[in-house]
């Protein structure tokens, strides 16, 4: 099965299953009438991502920055120097290193969460940890409870290029960026629901990133289907900083690149670039 009959695939089953939720609720909702027993157990997606490190090499193989990261950067038309996806060289026990793509873990016991004092960073039904702008007051106090180091601060105005001048704001994809207030990798739940690949996951030149359903237990990389749980435990997958319990949704099959041909000793990765060239009036760029 080629790319495109297995991510139309993905999204059918995706689009079908929500639409005939909504369906039936807002059936119920139209009539008067209660939900029934089958209508109110119905399955809410529950979005997760595993990433394989047998197959990431910092795009070194290719030679470029990692693609993950610049195509989330062009998909959300993320200000420099925000990396929502961040590739980092860490060391392996021994000698070498691995690459280690980082987007939020989307934490089902999210600290970002409980320490928001107006409610503008929430989670969903999906799992999905998202961020209102409209309603951020910039107090970053999620930033200092984040353990990952997975949110960012607009400091000044975003530079955007012309392409986001009339885009609709939603938190689920955060453009256009808004002066004073905190983003973060989202987890492209809308993209999703439309049966596409979040930008990192269509962009890995090694289809090193799946994404899937932990209630359909299903996961893709836009070549495969595997069984989500089957394919995190046959292969000694972990979660990143789990003993701190807030039980990421990002899982990690250990590795170094070994699967693309990449030596631990071979270390170093290109910096990711921001494609923008042209700036709003008065923009500015900052560093973290």
């Amino acid at each position: 099965m080629d790319r495109r009959a297995l991510l139309k695939l993905f999204g059918g089953a995706v689009a079908a299953a929500g639409a005939a939720q909504v369906a039936s609720l807002e059936g119920a909702a139209a009539t008067g009438r209660a939900p029934t027993a089958a209508e109110a157990s119905r399955r809410v997606r529950r979005w997760a991502m595993v990433i394989d490190l047998r197959r990431c090499d910092g795009c070194r193989s290719v030679g470029k920055p990692p693609q993950c990261t610049l195509a989330c950067v062009e998909g959300h038309f993320a200000p420099e120097p925000m990396e929502w996806i961040q590739v980092y060289e860490r060391p392996l026990e021994g000698r070498g290193t691995q690459f280690l793509p980082a987007p939020c873990m989307q934490c089902q016991n999210p600290p970002c969460v409980n320490v928001c004092p107006v409610g503008a960073t929430f989670s969903t039904p999906e799992g999905t940890v998202l961020i209102d702008q409209q309603r951020c007051i910039g107090c970053r106090i999620c930033m200092e409870a984040c353990p990952y180091d997975r949110r960012f601060f607009n400091w000044g105005t975003p530079p955007l290029p012309p392409e986001a001048t009339f885009l609709e704001y939603s938190p689920e994809h955060q453009s256009p960026a808004i002066k004073g207030t905190v983003m973060k990798c989202d987890f492209c739940p809308d993209m999703a629901r439309a049966g596409r690949l979040p930008y990192c996951a269509q962009a890995c030149p090694n289809d090193a990133i799946y994404y899937g359903d932990e209630e359909e237990d299903l996961a893709t990389n836009g070549r495969e289907v595997v069984k989500l749980s089957k394919f995190v435990s046959d292969n000694v997958g972990y979660r990143f900083r789990e003993e701190l319990g807030t039980k990421p949704r990002v899982h990690y099959i250990p590795g170094y690149g070994q699967d693309v041909g990449r030596r631990p000793t071979e270390t170093g990765r290109m910096p990711t670039v921001w494609p923008w060239r042209r700036w709003v009036a008065g923009a500015t760029t900052w560093k973290r």
